[in-house]
This record gives structure tokens, sequence and C-alpha cells, in this order.
């Protein structure tokens, strides 16, 4: 039975500035997928205006969902971010729902999927080949859940430290990746004319298909609500950093994709898994490869210590509220941090690892959580209505159309996720739904104190 919500937890400190709020934005948004997703984009999108184009329809969306967010980020300072605007906006049951969905999918498949790819890129950078030593890329994958799970528990300040410093590494990394490529790959075969060429025909199907690898990869603009609760004058910093990192993300992705159809045509970009490998390669060979692989093991590392930090900040909220069991709010009495919470994330991740392949993983993340971002932005239209009293420091900018534009967006992701894969989608959306009678069992006559 859960226990009882009347044991107040014991709030988390405010401990991050806009710097470290910032550094974890762009943290946990630069990971895998920049390195891994433009090769499935070009084959699903086979022309080099519309693969641009997907780049910025992905950006333009998760930017009016940043700008929407940040809305209810500066009204409602929480720790657990997307639960507490669920929660507040629609009741009990969405946040609870939210919870489950991280618990039993989004947030394994999200580190599962991370650590993967970290695992992948070192034992390449250390000149091993991951696809003949799967199961030590598995281990290697387990070890880095288990270690960034510890340095988080040790002390927010550690992880955001960690996660800060190898954001400016990756960040830097794929700026200079763009602009070697433009003043060094004409003597690798670059040409503009790679822009112009004519492509196949585009559906609307795949490019839906497309749009959710593009989202994987722009995924977590806001994923630093979770730990408003710990952010110093959250009402102000909150914001700017959302809204400052998601910028930044958009025009460097849109430069990463250019800088990739500038070296190679969109054919070749669609048979290279590895496209920034492949990239760096043409223009400085062997060497370049060995870099390549260096920058993406650093990235996917900060993005993983980056989400370890913010994510088990949900399970330590929906415990808070007496919707999970109350050992999941539990704080470590020296560090200051939910280490039960952070425990369990990396005890599913490391499940996750050893029985799902990053395909997998990556696209029921995009399909489990992003229905409930709509839905989040969609309670901005209630909470306008219902709450009016309560206190807006930030206003989206725009309102209506913004949030409007991010809720169309979700849609049409979900729509054409039923239409072109209604088996997996189906299944996906019925774990979740799965949570509506475990909530009114255990958990739905517990009240807030």
């Amino acid at each position: 039975m859960p226990a009882s919500a009347q044991t107040a937890p014991i709030p988390l400190a405010r401990r991050l500035g806009f710097w470290s709020t910032l550094g974890i934005v762009i943290g946990v948004t630069i990971g895998s997928g920049i390195f891994r997703t433009p090769a499935a984009v070009a084959a699903r999108v086979p022309d080099p205006g519309w693969m641009l184009a997907v780049w910025l329809a992905g950006g333009l969306i998760s930017l009016c969902g940043a700008l929407s967010v940040s809305e209810l980020a500066a009204a409602l300072p929480q720790t657990g971010g997307w639960y507490v605007y669920l929660r507040e906006g629609w009741g009990r049951l969405a946040g609870f729902l939210f919870g489950w969905s991280e618990l039993v999918l989004i947030r394994a498949s999200a580190l599962g999927a991370i650590s993967t790819v970290f695992s992948e890129y070192l034992l390449r950078s250390l000149g091993y080949d991951p696809a003949a030593h799967a199961g030590t890329a598995d281990a290697v994958a387990a070890a880095a859940l288990v270690a960034t799970a510890a340095a988080n528990i040790r002390g927010v300040r550690l992880g955001a430290a960690i996660a800060g410093l190898s954001t400016a590494a990756k960040f830097g990394a794929l700026a200079v990746l763009a602009v070697l490529s433009w003043l060094l790959g004409g003597a690798a075969g670059g040409s503009a004319a790679h822009f112009t060429t004519a492509g196949a025909p585009v559906s609307a199907g795949l490019f839906g298909l497309a749009l959710v690898s593009v989202l994987w990869a722009y995924d977590g603009f806001a994923d630093v609500s979770f730990a408003a609760g710990e952010v110093a004058d959250p009402q102000r910093n909150l914001p700017r950093a959302i809204i400052a990192g998601t910028l930044a993300i958009i025009g460097l992705y849109l430069a990463a994709n250019a800088a990739y159809l500038y070296v190679r045509p969109i054919e070749q970009v669609a048979r290279s898994p590895l496209v920034a490998a492949d990239t760096m390669s043409a223009i400085f060979g062997p060497a370049g490869v060995v870099l390549v692989s260096v920058v993406v093991t650093v990235s996917t590392f900060g993005a993983l210590m980056s989400n370890m930090l913010v994510s088990p900040r949900v399970f330590f909220a929906v415990a808070s509220d007496g919707l999970f069991f109350t050992r999941l709010a539990r704080v470590h009495p020296r560090h200051g941090t939910p280490y039960v919470a952070i425990s369990l994330a990396a005890a599913l991740g490391v499940a996750f690892v050893f029985t799902r392949s990053f395909e997998q993983l990556a696209d029921t993340f995009v399909l489990s959580i992003w229905p409930f971002y709509g839905l989040a932005v969609a309670g901005l239209y209630r909470l306008r209505r219902a709450r009016p009293e309560l206190p807006r420091p930030y206003r989206v900018p725009g309102y209506p159309v913004v949030p409007a534009v991010f809720i169309a967006g979700v849609l049409y992701l979900v729509g054409n996720a039923l239409v072109t894969d209604p088996l997996w989608t189906s299944v996906t959306f019925g774990i979740i739904l799965a949570g509506v009678p475990v909530y009114y069992v255990l958990f739905g006559s517990v009240r807030p104190a």
C-alpha cells in the first residue's frame, strides 16, 4: 500500500543559477540525435531543401513549445516540471499518468538510448568495433548509467558542473565541424550545388516519420523544468534559459545539417548513419573519424549526466504528492539530492540497455512523451481562465497562436504515427493508459496534505 502523503518531504535547495540552467537545457538536448538521425531523415526525405525544412519545422515546433512552457515554468517553479503543469492544468490523474509513463517507458528509453550511443562511440574512439563487441558495449552503457547516477547523488552542483563542461565541449565541437566543413570541404568534394540538386518526391507520411527522428534530437528543450525547485530566481532564470538554449540549438542543428549536405550529396548522407564521422573523414581522413568519435562520446556522456540530473525529479515530485510510493521522495541526508529516485532511474535504464536497440528506444521515447507535452501546453488555456490570479512574471508572446502551433505539431506527430505504424503506436498508448486502473486502485484515494 502507498504510504500516506501526510509526511512532508524535505525540500530541495535552489542552487542552480542562470548559466548552470542554460547548460542543462543545451546539455540535455544535444546528445545522440544530431549525430544519429540525419541519415534517417535524408532517407525519408530525399531532397536537400525538404531535409533542411524538416529540421527547421522541428526547431520551430520546439521553439513554440519552449515559449509556451516558459510561462508555465515561471508561474509554477516547482520540482517535477511537466508533471506539475499536467497536474495543475488537468488534475491529478493526468499528472500520475505522466509519472507512470516516465517510470515504465519514457525515462528508461531515453537513458538507455543515450548510454547506448555513448558506449558505441567510446569503443570506436578506442579502436574497437561496437558491433563485434555488443556485450561489452552493453556493459559500458550500464556502467555509464551507474557512474552518472553516483555523480548526481553526490550533489546537484557536481552533476551540473560535469554537464556544463561537456556541454561547452560538444557545442563548440559541432560549431567547429560546421565551420571547417564550409572552409575546407570544397577540397573534399563539397559544393553548394548539393543544395540545388532535385531529390525524389517527398510524401506527407515520410515527412512525419522524419519529424519523429528530428524531434528526438530536439527533445529536452524544457527538461530543466524537472529541476525547477532547485533553480535560483526561477521566475527569471527558467524562461531565459529555456528560450536562449532552444534558439542556440536550432541554429546549431541547421548549421550542422547544412555542413553535412555541403560536403556530401543527400544520397550519400542517407547511406551514412555516422554522417558526422564521414564528413570529417572526407576532410581530414582517419584522424577526423577519431576526432568525431571522441566528440560524440563527450556529447552523449554530457547528455546522460544532464538527463540523470533532471529526470529523477519527476519521480521525486510525484511521490511527494502521494501518487507514488513516498520512499521515492527521500532526500539524501548529507548531499541533499533525491537519491532513491536517481537510483531507480539508473536501474530502469540499465534494464532497457540490455533488452532493446537504440532505434526502438528512441521511437518509444518520442511517441510516449510528446503527447504529454501537447497536453501540458494545452493546459495553458485552461489555467489562464481558471486561475487568473496565478503569478505570471513571463507570458507567452503571440498567445494564443504560439501554443496552438505547438499543439498542432504534436497532433500531426501522433496522427501520422497512428497511420504509418498503428501496431506499435497502439501498444505504446496502451501501456500509458494501463496506468489509469493503477491510479484508481493504489493512489486515487490518497489526497495531498
